[in-house]
């Protein structure tokens, strides 16, 4: 799967992404998505969001 958005070569800051799985992960636990989206409309917990920005490493 193609990613949603592109992925830069540096971090966004205060974004902490623990998922390695994703292409946007990077080491340090950083997140090199362009932006990231966040789902889950009326979330009361966070079970009920999903980050939509999520694509799986090729």
């Amino acid at each position: 799967m193609q990613g949603r958005v592109e992925r830069t070569g540096s971090s966004i800051s205060r974004v902490k992404c623990v998922v390695n799985t994703c292409q946007y992960w990077d080491s340090g636990n950083h997140c090199n998505a362009s932006e990231i989206e966040i789902q889950g409309p009326n979330a009361t917990d966070t079970q009920h969001t999903d980050c939509a920005t999520f694509a799986p490493k090729r």
